[in-house]
């Protein structure tokens, strides 16, 4: 485990790891979570190694992962203020007290303990020396989603400034060159270069709500334009796919802090996937999709949303209709199959990770509130 860069930190971080993992008594409030409950087969402690999450972890004692926050007692305060678990500790199973304890059972250091610390086992990504500590989710898997314009949306699309013209007419750009660009760029000095591709339409209002946009590269202002032109200057800084005439450009978001505590929407939330991230026809574990909702429906980061088929039309085999014609229709229900993950929102559309699917994610799924 590294060091903290101060000796407050490090001091915070020792006794966090000392202290216990709150989750609740018997007669808690997490107990009445039908949700929340552990698994009757969980095990008494687990040895956390590298390469675990704290989905993993919580998995191997609760039957939803996902609800990790709430049988850990954690509230909104506790999730600003994060606390971490490393590789070479063990969490107990306290089957007596109905808690989770980095402290082994009727140990002196578990008898006796002040009031338990409460704490709020997640990712963030600061430079703390927390480099080690296990994270919330499959990190890897979501990085190019945080900080690279691959879904934009359609009003953030018509109002992307674009590039309108290239030094010395070529057509195609790489690092160093100049470009001309047209549109507004409020005050922003650094751009993400990206080719609008195909349009992403709600599956329930048949509407266009985004377009799935190449990240190609960055660039840089080099002088706004001024009396007596239309056009700003840049210089390409970044070039990771041919730039050209026609791409557009968004600023480039603050780097962003990642903080995710999984939890049930704070409204109920009914969504349907849109797009896959893989170019096949299906996603699976820790691959990434879009849903047709983001913050105006109620998502925000670390939303946990079940995955289902959409239920089918069939006929009703009883009835008989007229002449074979008109024969009743039975709805079957939606098939809950997996979780998802929501780790990035935007306005009307999210990015969601997929989580523990026992079959493929298609376009058109239904994602809702956990029930």
């Amino acid at each position: 485990m590294k060091n903290f860069s101060t000796g407050v930190a490090r001091s915070l971080a020792i006794r966090a790891a000392a202290a216990a993992l709150f989750v609740s008594s018997a007669a808690g409030s997490a107990q009445a979570a039908t949700n929340c409950a552990f698994r009757p087969n969980a095990p008494d402690q687990h040895v956390v190694v590298k390469g675990d999450t704290l989905w993993d972890i919580s998995g191997a004692f609760l039957e939803h992962p996902w609800c990790w926050p709430q049988v850990w007692g954690m509230n909104r305060d506790e999730i600003r203020n994060p606390h971490w678990i490393y590789p070479g500790q063990v969490v107990y199973f306290d089957r007596a007290r109905g808690r989770l304890t980095l402290n082994k059972p009727g140990s002196d250091t578990d008898a006796g303990q002040p009031p338990l610390v409460r704490l709020s086992p997640q990712l963030r990504t600061e430079n703390l020396g927390q480099d080690n500590a296990v994270p919330a989710i499959p990190a890897g898997a979501i990085e190019p989603f945080l900080t690279q314009p691959l879904v934009v949306e359609a009003q953030a699309l018509a109002n992307a400034a674009r590039i309108v013209a290239a030094q010395e007419d070529r057509l195609y750009l790489g690092e160093g060159d100049r470009v001309y660009v047209r549109g507004a760029l409020d005050g922003a000095t650094s751009f993400q270069v990206f080719r609008p591709g195909k349009e992403l339409v709600d599956p329930e209002s048949g509407k266009v709500v985004a377009h799935e946009a190449a990240y190609v590269g960055t660039a840089r202002l080099v002088k706004e334009a001024g009396p007596g032109t239309d056009v700003h200057t840049f210089a390409v800084t970044r070039s990771v796919k041919e730039m050209g005439v026609g791409d557009r450009l968004l600023p480039t978001p603050p780097t962003p802090v990642r903080n995710y505590v999984p939890h049930a929407p704070a409204r109920p939330v009914a969504a349907r996937v849109m797009a896959l991230a893989s170019e096949s026809n299906y996603a699976s574990q820790n691959q990434v999709v879009t849903v047709n909702r983001g913050t105006f429906d109620g998502l925000d980061v670390g939303a946990v949303l079940q995955l289902y088929h959409l239920g089918q039309t069939v006929t009703d085999p009883e009835s008989k209709g007229f002449l074979g014609f008109g024969k009743a229709k039975l709805r079957l229900p939606d098939e809950q199959y997996g979780d998802l993950f929501i780790f990035r929102v935007f306005d009307h559309v999210s990015y969601g990770l997929v989580m523990q699917v026992t079959q493929p994610v298609q376009v058109g799924d239904v994602a809702r509130s956990p029930e």
